[in-house]
């Protein structure tokens, strides 16, 4: 008689934003290293009810099998949802989403999870710390393993000190001021931003104002504002300065009680290099003589992934929050 084929017990890792989604499934028991992810390029619905469930699953469940078919098959026995707005728009993934994943995958342990939180997860693991996401926008999580520390992330008009769209807008007030003939001009930012978006500097207004994605206009502006810093713009690089402070402002604030902590930079602001790096290094340093500063070793769909290989070993010591990582099992 033969022997029964045991079947292979899978996680599932899911990371949700702007951008769309990415899913990856890896082994249960951490054996068998995540595969390829498959992504799909629509970004998930937000209605009155917050982040849409029904349609998160309408372009999970393909992709989901997919990876199965990929991977020879298994036993999905915990996932991992990390999500953009989870915080204040989870509510209907909260309450729908894990039955949704039961129902189809048999699925029984599910975690829902702040993208913050599965960036921390990815960057740092299941340690104290803090980790600076810095893009776009910027946003901190810090945990000392027994409640969470958010900061900022509060958007382009009330917070992201420091981010993209803050180095960015800064850079254009500059190039606006050398317009008018203002103090703190720049000579060589008005003529990026000229370049940049064509035309009369004094017609930029009509094409930032109305655009729904005015973050990441002001954000591609940033690049810009590390070159001319870089090319010796005294105002430029007092525009990235300052950014550094708002960015070690951040980092102070996530870090858990007691000085000593881990902290990890992530974000794609950190490809301004010197110009940035440099003062943020100094201010960092000034800030939190005890902290360490540790490379990231992942990114957010790896701490989704974590998490869900945590969650099926009953290992999962990142803090519970009914906002930030809420589980369903």
């Amino acid at each position: 008689m033969a022997a029964a084929v045991t079947e292979r017990a899978l996680v599932l890792g899911v990371d949700s934003g702007g951008s769309g989604l990415r899913a990856v499934l890896g082994g249960a028991d951490g054996a068998l290293p995540p595969c390829a992810p498959v992504r799909s390029q629509a970004p998930v619905r937000t209605g009155a009810d917050g982040i849409d469930a029904s349609h998160m699953m309408e372009q999970l469940a393909p992709m989901v099998r997919q990876l199965l078919g990929a991977t020879g098959g298994g036993r999905i026995v915990a996932a991992a949802v990390g999500a953009a707005g989870l915080a204040t728009l989870g509510d209907d993934l909260r309450a729908r989403l894990p039955g949704a994943l039961a129902e189809v995958f048999g699925v029984r342990r599910v975690a829902l999870a702040a993208d913050a939180v599965t960036g921390y997860a990815g960057a740092l693991g299941a340690r104290p710390g803090a980790v600076v996401a810095a893009g776009t926008g910027l946003i901190a999580m810090g945990t000392d393993l027994t409640g969470w520390r958010r900061v900022d992330g509060w958007g382009h008009l009330l917070g992201d000190c420091g981010s993209g769209a803050w180095i960015g807008r800064a850079g254009l007030e500059a190039a606006m001021r050398d317009l008018d003939g203002r103090r703190g001009g720049s000579a060589a930012l008005r003529a990026r931003a000229e370049k940049v978006f064509g035309g009369p500097l004094a017609d930029l207004p009509a094409q930032v104002y109305p655009r729904a994605d005015r973050p990441a206009v002001l954000a591609s502006f940033a690049p810009e504002v590390g070159r001319c810093a870089a090319d010796g713009d005294p105002v430029a690089a007092g525009v990235l300065r300052e950014a550094a402070g708002h960015i070690a402002d951040t980092a102070v604030a996530a870090c858990p009680p007691g000085g000593a902590c881990d902290i990890s930079l992530t974000g794609g602001l950190l490809k301004l290099g010197a110009p940035l790096m440099e003062p943020l290094e100094a201010r960092l340093t000034e800030r939190l003589p005890h902290a360490r500063r540790v490379p990231a070793a992942g990114d957010p769909l790896d701490g989704a992934v974590r998490i869900a290989t945590d969650l099926a070993a009953n290992t999962l010591a990142l803090p519970r929050d009914p906002r930030l990582l809420y589980v369903a099992e």
